[in-house]
């Protein structure tokens, strides 16, 4: 069976050697450098030397000593051995006849390298434990990793696995309790009584309010932004304004609560214990309020730069490609017309008439053909120095029912800002629903 988060096999490696270790491994643990075997010397007896060793590097390699100190791969003792110039190493089998000789080995290794029992730590552990699932939110798995190397660090035997799985355990479970309590405390009874509102089901919409206002805009014309203006009125309704939850607990924790908020049901939602669901709720209202303003600023800026500023543009220029065929035929009348005249002009040597300058301009074009033509140019070419987006805007002003709708809730529904430089352009802005 596993224990609590651990799988079979997590559990059965813990404390235990899961097959011969690496090469690498055993140049690394199961060396002994000269303090090793100074301290290994002092035992008298093959079996005793190679016993001694056994439960030395053991210990460093395992972060524990084994209930049977024999239960080792063949490697490591072969390895311990030759380093000891021990000829025989089933002298080790004689190690356990007397029972006493492996405690005693085990509080001597313990005094020589400073290895210290897990009481003597465990409240630091916890301490330790206890900010880490604080501030992270990490899984027991992760945490107990952690707790591990941190054992380790300090040259601490390793526990019971049932005492280090159980700490973790409780420990994360009373930090993530905390959590969900330091939450619950933060609104106004008023506001919890809104907040718990938003998962009730009505007849009418057939879902809650939650799951209504996780449901961002889907289309993109005023009709949508109207309605996306009118889900950040709704958001802000519940006030939360004045709570600042980053004081309180860690921001990651805030968006771990926000995420599972957002993906779960809400008839899963009741069913948590109230601190746990008061404060989903309130991480994830948070959350959304932000998501809804953002989300309704995206779809103004799509809606500005493609179904309006892209459609008068584009209509402006349909247009113009309408009208073209008609200015080329006037202009080429006119510029027709200008060179007989040019032409005339050019002759310094005669003297050209008006009779006969207009035969000859009549010749490119009758005179109704001329004022047609020019009236063409006037209607459809900008006069020099004119406003060339003249055409564009007056394709906009069209388009004011586009934006009619939501610019009444656009500065009321989202709180704006502005620099000193921008502020006329949101004084502005906010005189628009007036004019409207």
């Amino acid at each position: 069976m596993p224990v609590e988060f651990l799988t079979d096999e997590e559990a059965a490696r813990y404390g235990r050697f899961s097959g011969a270790p690496s090469r690498a491994e055993l140049e690394r643990a199961f060396f002994l450098d000269d303090v090793d075997k100074a301290l290994v010397a002092r035992r008298r007896g093959d079996h005793n030397r190679l016993g001694f060793a056994l439960q030395l590097t053991t210990a460093r390699f395992l972060g524990t000593f084994l209930p049977d100190p024999l239960a080792v791969p063949g490697e490591v003792v072969a390895y311990l051995a030759e380093q000891l110039g021990i000829a025989d190493p089933s002298c080790l089998g004689r190690y356990t006849e007397r029972r006493t000789t492996r405690f005693e080995h085990v509080e001597e290794i313990k005094a020589a390298y400073g290895l210290r029992d897990f009481a003597e730590v465990a409240k630091e552990l916890e301490a330790c434990v206890d900010a880490r699932a604080w501030t992270t939110g990490d899984g027991p798995k992760a945490i107990f990793i952690d707790a591990l190397s941190w054992l380790a660090e300090r040259d601490v035997l390793l526990p019971g696995l049932t005492t280090l799985t159980r700490l973790v355990a409780r420990v994360r479970d009373q930090a993530t309790a905390r959590l969900w309590e330091s939450l619950y405390e933060q609104p106004t009874e008023g506001q919890r009584a809104l907040l718990e509102g938003l998962l009730g089901v009505s007849e009418d919409a057939g879902v809650s309010d939650l799951e209504r206002w996780r449901k961002g805009p889907v289309k993109s014309s005023g009709r949508g932004l109207e309605q996306a203006l009118a889900r950040v009125s709704e958001i802000t309704a519940v006030d939360l304004g004045h709570l600042d939850l980053d004081a309180v607990v860690p921001h990651r924790r805030l968006v771990e609560l926000a995420r599972y908020g957002m993906a779960a049901k809400a008839a899963q939602l009741r069913r948590h214990p109230p601190a746990r669901r008061l404060a989903t709720l309130l991480s994830t209202v948070a959350y959304l309020k932000a998501s809804a303003v953002d989300d309704a600023l995206e779809l103004l800026d799509l809606l500005v730069t493609t179904e309006l500023l892209g459609k008068a543009e584009r209509e402006t220029k349909a247009e113009r490609l309408r009208q073209h065929p008609r200015l080329v035929r006037a202009s080429a009348t006119l510029a027709g017309v200008v060179r007989v005249v040019l032409g005339a002009m050019g002759k310094a040597e005669e003297e050209v008439g008006v009779h006969e300058l207009w035969e000859a301009i009549e010749a490119v074009a009758s005179r109704v053909e001329m004022a047609a033509a020019v009236s063409t140019v006037d209607d459809l070419a900008p006069p020099p120095g004119g406003d060339d987006e003249e055409d564009v805007r007056a394709e906009l002003a069209k388009r004011i029912t586009m934006v009619s709708g939501f610019m009444k809730t656009l500065t009321e529904a989202i709180d704006f800002e502005a620099n000193a430089e921008a502020a006329p352009v949101l004084g502005a802005m906010e005189a628009i629903p007036s004019l409207l």
